[in-house]
């Protein structure tokens, strides 16, 4: 199978599968769930890939096994990030960009988990990026520990299983495997939508702010009135 590398071909989900195997991708997906350098990583393709190559025979593993193993990696990945922002606390907002590090992945995060509360640790799994950066925020904010295992263990079995089952199921239709790279980019659009559409709406909410902000500011401070006459002109009476 021939799959079509969005980016640069060491990142194409059939050459990671076929160079690195099993072991490998439950490193990318360990990595993707909770390490910083983790976030460009095409897992959302990846676990979909997986489970056609599973279904196919072309990944000789039993779909129970790579699904179990593929959870526990999601998870393991999560607590890692969690206990990481426990370590760093708020000084992660304040570190200098990076090669593999920006500043503004942090704060989409933030607002993310800000906005959606302990199900964007669900949420994140289905949003490349924010997912990286989702169970670190977790951290620093420092999260109920309980509440974070449970929507931790939902979220990698919703993503995790999820998207393999999907691929497994899928791959068993000749119409998938004849268009298997445009299948591939509908996931990458779809997983990227989200973040597309906050974008959108916060440039939107920036621009009524600052429309906002112009109506209710006046056009200049207000005219200084005229000192009063002294009465000692030219022509004031002695």
């Amino acid at each position: 199978m021939n799959t079509l590398a969005l980016g640069p071909s060491w990142l194409d989900p059939d050459y990671l599968l076929n160079t690195f195997g099993l072991p490998g991708l439950l490193l990318i997906v360990f990595a993707e769930s909770g390490l910083l350098i983790g976030f460009f990583l095409p897992g959302d393709s990846l676990l979909f890939t997986t489970g056609l190559l599973v279904t196919t025979g072309q990944l000789k593993y039993p779909l129970w096994l790579v699904c179990t193993l593929i959870a526990v990696a999601a998870i393991v990945g999560d607590q890692v990030g969690y206990l990481f922002g426990r370590k760093v606390g708020p000084a992660l907002f304040k570190r200098p960009d990076s090669r593999l590090f920006k500043q503004e992945n942090v704060e989409k995060a933030h607002v993310f988990f800000e906005k959606h509360g302990p199900k964007s640790l669900v949420l994140a799994r289905f949003v490349p990026i924010v997912r990286t950066f989702t169970p670190i925020i977790a951290g620093v904010s420092r999260m109920n520990y309980r509440l974070f295992v449970i929507y931790n263990v939902v979220g990698a079995l919703l993503w995790g299983v999820g998207v393999t089952v999907l691929g497994a199921m899928l791959g068993k239709i000749d119409f998938v495997h004849e268009h298997i790279e445009k299948i591939l980019i509908l996931i990458v659009l779809l997983s990227v939508l989200p973040i597309v559409v906050e974008v959108l709406r916060a440039r939107s909410q920036g621009k009524k702010a600052a429309a906002a902000e112009a109506l209710s500011t006046p056009d200049g401070p207000p005219a200084r009135p005229a000192p009063p006459a002294t009465g000692r002109g030219r022509h004031a009476k002695r």
